[in-house]
């Protein structure tokens, strides 16, 4: 994608593309992203041998789960995900281009120059803003992927459909139980975003000094190693966000009081459960998620054009 486009797509342009591209790539994976959910929430405040393992792998816990629950075990809480993508990656997505390139011209004095801090800054903004705009929407697809009728791991809470979850839970909690965990969700959140991008366009910029062309195949390599990035670094705080959603306030009364606990009780290697599922997951979703991009970026580009 040459600057010119980028310069050319509007925030609003911006945001619809990257909204779409992630509704694309989440239907393809939420699956995985259920067992990741689940995976993180087994032996919840148990030490390590106290409770039997429901799913001991990625591809058993899929088997189990369609085995017991059906095709419609694989796809608990998509609405949710598709209403969540629409405010995380929108903004995330969409947002980071327009406010890298609005420091680098007050910083640099050219919006097309760039360094890493204004990089890892822009991402980390833009995800903080998909984060807090997307928070009711994660509580209540978290809750939806955890429920099992047979194979129960975590609090269990059942929800007919998005719009039964967030009205329950307003009326047991009120607007603030709408966002709980929400700041774990910023935390987690600025990590990944703060790499994602910066690590998917660096990755571009050498393989371009190889000879590799902006296509395809310079857009998946690069998401790969992106999605690798992003998987190390978030999943500690995607276990702690994971927790603090699913729960009712019975357990943790914050985030660093999920993380006391979880690490002193389950031990340090407990904040990376669920990290291949995570990984299996997070890999082929960043990949899809910003193969797509470039195209509806340039769909969007497309349609500006002709209203223009």
């Amino acid at each position: 994608m040459g600057t010119t486009e980028k310069k050319q797509l509007s925030s609003l342009g911006g945001f619809t593309a990257g909204a779409i591209a992630a509704c694309g790539a989440v239907t393809i994976t939420n699956p995985i992203e259920i067992v990741k959910t689940r995976m993180q929430l087994q032996g919840e405040l148990h030490a390590r041998g106290e409770t039997k393992k429901v799913y001991t792998g990625l591809f058993q816990a899929l088997r189990v789960i369609l085995k017991n629950e059906g095709i419609r075990g694989w796809q608990r809480g998509l609405g949710s995900a598709y209403v969540y993508q629409v405010g995380l990656n929108g903004c995330r997505l969409g947002f980071y281009e327009p406010i890298r390139r609005s420091l680098a011209g007050y910083l640099l004095g050219d919006p097309e120059k760039s360094t890493l801090g204004i990089n890892v800054f822009s991402g980390a903004v833009s995800g903080i803003m998909g984060a807090i705009s997307g928070s009711p929407f994660f509580l209540v697809k978290t809750r939806m992927q955890s429920y099992s009728p047979v194979l129960q791991v975590g609090t269990q809470t059942h929800y007919n459909s998005l719009w039964n979850g967030l009205s329950s839970i307003y009326k047991a909690e009120g607007f603030a139980g709408l966002y709980r965990g929400c700041g774990s969700a910023v935390v987690r959140t600025g990590f990944g975003s703060s790499v994602q991008l910066p690590i998917y366009n660096y990755c571009k910029s050498v393989l371009e000094t190889y000879g590799i062309a902006p296509g395809p195949t310079q857009h998946l390599l690069s998401s790969a190693v992106s999605g690798l990035g992003v998987c190390f670094v978030m999943n500690p705080w995607d276990v702690i966000m994971t927790r603090m959603y699913n729960q009712r306030g019975n357990l943790y009364s914050g985030l660093l009081d999920c993380l006391f606990k979880t690490v002193s009780i389950e031990g340090p290697l407990a904040l990376y459960k669920g990290f291949f599922a995570h990984l299996m997951r997070i890999g082929p979703h960043t990949i899809l998620t910003l193969t797509f991009m470039e195209q509806t970026r340039k769909l969007m580009m497309f349609v500006e054009a002709v209203e223009n």
